[in-house]
C-alpha cells in the first residue's frame, strides 16, 4: 500500500486589480515552488504521482486555493502530510512576496 496525502488551504489577500498576465504568474509560481520543495526532499523514483491544482478567485479580496496530491510508494519514510504543509506554506509566502512587488509596482506608478 502506497502512502497518499492531499491538503488544501486558502489565503485571502486583499490588493489592486491584477492583469491576467499576473494572476497567471502568481499560480504558475506557487505551483512551482511546491513542486521544487518537495523534489528538494524526495527523489524522482520517491514520488510516484504528484498533482497540483491552483484556483485563483477574484472578488472583494484574491483567494488562492492550492490543492497538493502526493503519492510515494510505503517504502519512502516521508510524513507526507508534513511535506505538503510545508511546501504550501512555502508557496503562499512565495506568492506574497510576488504580491507585494505587484503592490510596491502600483505605487511607484502612481
Amino acid at each position: 500500500m502506497d502512502e497518499r496525502s492531499s491538503g488544501k488551504r486558502v489565503i485571502h489577500i486583499g490588493l489592486p486589480e491584477l492583469s491576467e498576465e499576473q494572476l497567471i504568474e502568481i499560480g504558475e509560481l506557487a505551483q512551482e515552488k511546491i513542486i521544487d520543495y518537495v523534489f528538494d526532499h524526495l527523489t524522482r523514483s520517491e514520488v510516484k504521482d504528484i498533482e497540483v491544482t491552483m484556483r485563483i478567485n477574484r472578488g472583494e479580496t484574491l483567494d488562492l486555493e492550492i490543492e497538493v496530491y502526493l503519492e510515494v510508494p510505503i517504502f519512502v519514510k516521508v510524513d507526507v502530510d508534513k511535506l505538503i504543509d510545508e511546501a504550501v506554506e512555502r508557496a503562499y509566502e512565495r506568492v506574497e512576496t510576488r504580491l507585494r512587488a505587484i503592490a510596491d509596482e502600483g505605487k511607484d506608478k502612481a
